[in-house]
């Protein structure tokens, strides 16, 4: 699965309801897609730990549909959106793909600069130039 829309109406069939009662969940676990567009996206929101601390943060523990009043575990629903994007339905943990990221210095207490710095930094001296 890949849109948000096809996760919400699978959803609608597992857990009852209309599509519209779980778009927004699936719309923020894919709102990473918008960051990169491939599947590192996926290291942000797809993990254990965006599921059991975050999405309860935002939605709640449960949520009452509005379509029927009918009370559902937002969990739930995530776990659904991420076994469904992994074949082998699993859900990784954020130490999965963090295991995986190579470690830079610029990641360690501000030393050297990340690669979006330069860029950054161009951006502010052509708004200079501009506004003198």
């Amino acid at each position: 699965m890949s849109k948000p829309f096809i996760h919400a109406q699978s959803s609608a069939k597992k857990f009852g309801g209309v599509y519209s009662d779980y778009l927004a969940i699936h719309e923020l676990l894919d709102s990473s897609k918008s960051v990169i567009s491939d599947g590192r996206h996926r290291a942000l929101t797809h993990n254990t730990w965006f599921i059991s601390q975050i999405i309860p943060k935002i939605f709640g523990e449960v949520f009452t549909r509005q379509s029927d009043g009918v009370v559902v575990s937002s969990r739930d629903v995530a776990e659904q959106h991420v076994s469904e994007d992994y074949a082998n339905r699993y859900i990784p943990t954020a130490q999965d793909f963090l295991d995986n990221m190579d470690f830079q210095d610029w990641m360690n207490n501000g030393k050297g600069k990340p690669p979006s710095h330069a860029s950054l930094t161009k951006k502010r001296e052509i708004l200079k130039i501009k506004h003198d």
